[in-house]
């Protein structure tokens, strides 16, 4: 069982095995070694998705940040069902799908649990447009990721904010960049520990899991959308295509992302500094 030695603010070592009695979780740093990243990675891999979500909550403050995709969904409704300690919270970009934002009210009346929106400022997205234009992110690859930065990385740093474990909806099966897919990283940019409790789950797995627990999922899952973002930067994608070939169609570059999970780089220039 993973064992890992986490430090007090005072320095002092901590044996965090998950004692009886033990209330507040004691702090994630970034003294994690690699063997202990690969051995809670060894553990979170033998155990069913609730078991792995609940050893992720109990490590530390836990936050799930969902897009509402039929993975998400998937460990919204663990999270919920269990009633697991992990919050729950959504990028709400302001070019979401109709069918995305519909999609986050279900979800909270169907698991009752609460969804905590985090959107951007609109003195950046005022900054963008008057460097690219507001839907200046079709002209190059610099204006796109320097508009997910506005929309959905900021955004990211503020739910995350004082978390000690990220957890997501990365698979393996989505994409070639995401191949490698661990159950336990380190995140070494946001100094925390980010658990993939699905990377072992293929599309078919997901599919009939949601079927067999009739799972709310977006409709456009049905429309072709395998994978959806913001509304102007999404298509359903075609025949023998990857699962996120519909995101940011127009670029040529087969490992494209937001940033959220992989770097990006961004133009510094439009981004207004914070009040």
């Amino acid at each position: 069982m993973f064992k890992p030695l986490f430090l007090s603010p005072r320095g002092r070592a901590w044996d965090n095995e998950r004692t009886p009695g033990l209330t507040e979780p004691l702090p994630m740093t970034q003294h994690q070694t690699p063997h202990e990243i690969a051995s809670l990675d060894a553990e979170l891999a033998g155990l069913a998705l609730a078991g792995r979500l609940s050893l992720a909550a109990s490590l530390g403050r836990a936050v799930f940040t969902t897009s509402l995709g039929i993975e998400d969904q998937v460990i919204t409704a663990a999270i919920g069902t269990h009633r697991l300690p992990i919050e729950v919270a959504t990028l709400e970009t302001g070019r979401l799908f109709m069918e995305t934002v519909s999609l986050i009210g279900a979800t909270e009346e169907r698991y009752t649990l609460s969804i905590r929106r985090f959107r951007p400022q609109q003195r950046d997205i005022d900054a963008y447009a008057a460097e690219y234009g507001l839907n200046g992110f079709y002209d190059s690859v610099e204006a796109r990721h320097a508009c997910c930065h506005v929309r959905k990385l900021k955004p990211l740093a503020e739910a995350l904010a004082g978390a000690e474990i990220w957890i997501t909806g990365l698979r393996r099966g989505q994409s070639g960049n995401r191949a490698a897919t661990p159950f336990a990283e380190w995140d070494a940019e946001r100094n925390l520990l980010k658990i993939n409790p699905l990377a072992d789950w293929d599309i078919e797995t997901i599919r009939a899991h949601v079927a067999a627990e009739e799972i709310p999922i977006n409709p456009l899952h049905a429309r072709g959308y395998p994978s959806i973002g913001c509304e102007p930067c999404t298509r359903a994608i075609k025949p023998g295509e990857s699962e996120r070939a519909g995101r940011w169609w127009w670029e040529n570059d087969e490992k494209r992302e937001c940033g959220l999970h992989v770097a990006e780089p961004v133009a510094s220039s439009i981004i207004a500094p914070a009040r």
